[in-house]
């Protein structure tokens, strides 16, 4: 991968908080997308850097990977950026409503524009030939949709450790839209953002590959076992819930244990990851810093030496509001899907998470965790493997 100081976007993310904690953390990945695409459609796609006005964003630059005509415009400020995703008070009731609420339905017919991990589509109004593009920018959104990846509870694999756990029903939604955020990561940065699961044609062995590392088995990397083990000084357990920071730093130190436990030519995870935190251990709140000299020494730590920008993925825990999330947070929320580096918000409401990537005006597009699904063994040799129970159609 090469360098990617040049595409430094930071991010906000929100939460909410009673006694039972309401936690969402939002990450961004910073990875190079420099697989090629290979989408031959003339759909109005774009993915335009949305750079803030802060100092550390002065960083940013343009970083447009598609071969499509843009149809958003890319903005310069944190004001342009609000103003556009800014709502009126019911909006922002219902987007909470639908996004941190139980309710579930399918795409809109409204014709307002989508945003999907930092990829606009935009739905053109009219008859005739714009109601075709229309449908042909519906069904591309569709398979972008359809190709991340899901995690969902599982039954059926050997128990965690030295329980008798052979299943993480009910307790384990948010280690699995953790694994949903990090399986998008490594998906993002090897086969690229413009990569679509083709059921017509053999599964690719990258792909292949990184869902065999999510596998429900010690032997998978980032199995929900190996994940718990991980995490044991920061409260996870199997049977227990927890919050978002706990798992960001869990994640951490799986990435870590597994890049100190394999050589160069088999490491598992190749980017580096740092947590955005307004304290020392993140939990006494405050506002999240984005320090680059602490950034850079994550990097520099990462490559040992090698390289001051290896691909970085940033996490950001944090905790807005009380009994919900406080309104005022939801335009920069709702701004933080149009960065090309988005890899979208982990939560919900407490003791549900789900993995929430895309929006539409006030309604959120979220993978949910919750099915129950029998394990299944994915392995890179075998092409013909059914991954079905991993997307969401």
């Amino acid at each position: 991968m090469k360098a990617i100081c040049d595409r430094f976007v930071p991010s906000k993310c929100s939460s909410s908080s009673t006694s039972e904690k309401r936690d969402i953390s939002s990450p961004t990945s910073l990875v190079s997308d420099s697989a090629s695409s290979d989408n031959k459609s003339n759909l109005t796609l774009c993915s335009d850097v949305v750079a803030s006005s802060s100092p550390v964003s002065q960083l940013c630059r343009e970083a447009s990977t598609s071969g499509h005509n843009p149809v958003c415009t890319t903005h310069s400020s944190w004001t342009v950026i609000l103003k556009t995703a800014s709502m009126a008070s019911g909006a922002i009731r219902r987007f909470q409503d639908r996004v941190l609420g139980p309710s579930r339905t399918g795409i809109s017919s409204s014709t307002s524009e989508i945003w999907l991990l930092g990829v606009c589509y935009k739905i053109s109004e009219g008859e005739s030939s714009e109601e075709a593009d229309a449908g042909r920018v519906l069904a591309a959104f569709r398979q972008d949709f359809s190709s991340l990846i899901l995690m969902t509870y599982r039954r059926g694999f050997e128990p965690i450790g030295d329980t008798t756990y052979t299943s993480d029903v009910n307790w384990g939604c948010m280690l699995r839209s953790g694994q949903m955020l990090f399986a998008q990561a490594l998906l993002f940065q090897r086969l690229g953002r413009s990569w679509r699961k083709k059921d017509s044609e053999p599964a690719d062995e990258k792909y292949l590959e990184i869902l065999e590392l999510f596998g429900d088995t010690e032997a998978s990397a980032f199995s929900i076992h190996n994940l718990i083990l991980a995490g044991e000084s920061y409260g996870l357990a199997a049977g227990s819930w927890v919050g978002p920071y706990a798992v960001c730093r869990s994640w951490e130190s799986l990435a870590r244990k597994n890049k100190e436990e394999t050589d160069d030519k088999h490491k598992s995870f190749s980017m580096a990851v740092h947590i955005v935190s307004g304290s020392e251990d993140g939990e006494r709140g405050g506002a999240p810093i984005l320090c680059i000299e602490d950034v850079t020494k994550t990097c520099l730590e990462f490559s040992e030496g090698e390289t001051e920008w290896p691909p970085i993925l940033l996490l950001v825990p944090l905790v807005l509001g009380l009994d919900r999330v406080n309104p005022r947070y939801i335009p920069s929320l709702i701004a933080t899907f149009t960065f090309p580096q988005s890899l979208g918000i982990l939560g919900g409401k407490p003791g549900a998470s789900t993995y929430i990537v895309g929006v539409q005006e006030d309604k959120g597009f979220y993978l949910d965790p919750h099915d129950v699904q029998q394990v299944v063994t994915v392995k890179k040799e075998n092409q013909d493997v059914d991954t079905s129970s991993y997307h969401c159609k």
